[in-house]
């Protein structure tokens, strides 16, 4: 506990998800990313095409294994990379890349048994779009929940339909909403992406983002920066005077607005994104994640705060 925060034992202000790990699992547990090539209804014609403005060509799995590799062999390759920095690490297998319930599903189940028998696997990550949940892979899911630590990603990255429509994400709040709400009538963790910086949208609004996801009945939350990546229809938005991407400092304080807004029992997954540096336009600064994550201590610390002060 750091000055009566219950959720940090060093200087984090915000209940970190290494953190909820080390006293989950007694070590270190990382994540290991894995492309399956399930493709996007976004991109498919089944619910638009094109994909979001914002998603890279690699549906957002720029750091994933090889999608032509089984899933054995592109957890043991990128848990050899990731061993060099984490050494004696458990992990929890990550299906990243794309949509990870848009399959039949029974392929579904046989796949994430699979990542089960990985060696020091803890657990499980799902990251897929609320839209490709029903009921029947909701239901598979709780299954699954009972036997491991299961978490299962949704990307929501805003609540106001107009930033949606905007950025073609042909998915709206609805959507969201109908997909937690099966997730969590199965036992299912839910962890939330948020975007901050899309196009048109405040600070108040993103903040608003973060107040609606915090009341509801989630595990936890990812809070991303906007990236400006090549060969997106962002990119063409951007070059075109479209918008502007935030600054370093608008981007820490309010990051530290949401985090006051966010009960303190949800983890933090993430505070800023990774943006292939061979692929992003702007901004340039978030190159240097550490001095971002250090801002973000920093400030909280400034304004004496904690996660939940003003949930």
């Amino acid at each position: 506990m750091t000055g009566g925060f219950p959720y940090s034992d060093d200087n984090k202000r915000y209940h970190s998800l290494n953190y909820y790990l080390k006293k989950r699992f007694g070590r270190k547990v990382y994540k290991v990313p894995l492309n399956t090539d399930m493709g996007c209804p976004n991109r498919d014609g089944s619910k638009g095409v094109g994909g979001c403005a914002f998603c890279s060509a690699k549906l957002s799995g720029n750091f994933a294994g090889a999608p032509g590799d089984t899933i054995e062999k592109q957890y043991a390759q990128v848990r050899a990379v990731m061993e060099k920095k984490w050494a004696g690490g458990a992990c929890i297998p990550y299906f990243q890349a794309g949509s990870n319930t848009y399959a039949d599903t029974a392929l579904l189940r046989e796949m994430f048994e699979t990542a089960l028998t990985l060696e020091d696997a803890v657990g499980i990550s799902i990251a897929t779009r609320a839209d490709c949940i029903d009921s029947e892979k909701a239901a598979m899911l709780g299954e699954l929940a009972k036997q491991t630590y299961l978490t299962v990603e949704l990307g929501l990255q805003t609540v106001f339909d107009e930033t949606a429509l905007a950025m073609n994400r042909c998915h709206t709040y609805a959507d969201f909403l109908h997909g937690y709400e099966l997730l969590r009538e199965n036992g299912v963790n839910v962890c939330v992406h948020l975007i901050n910086g899309l196009p048109g949208e405040t600070r108040e609004m993103m903040c608003e983002s973060a107040k609606r996801v915090g009341g509801l009945d989630i595990h936890a939350v990812k809070l991303h920066l906007l990236h400006v990546l090549k060969g997106t229809a962002l990119a063409e938005m951007y070059e075109k005077g479209g918008f502007a991407t935030m600054e370093r400092d608008e981007y820490i304080s309010t990051v530290c607005d949401q985090l006051e807004l966010l009960p303190a029992h949800i983890i933090i997954e993430r505070l800023t994104g990774d943006g292939d540096r061979n692929e992003l336009i702007a901004p340039l600064w978030s190159r240097d994640k550490r001095r971002v994550l250090n801002g973000i201590d920093m400030e909280m610390a400034r304004r004496c705060a904690f996660q939940g002060d003003k949930a």
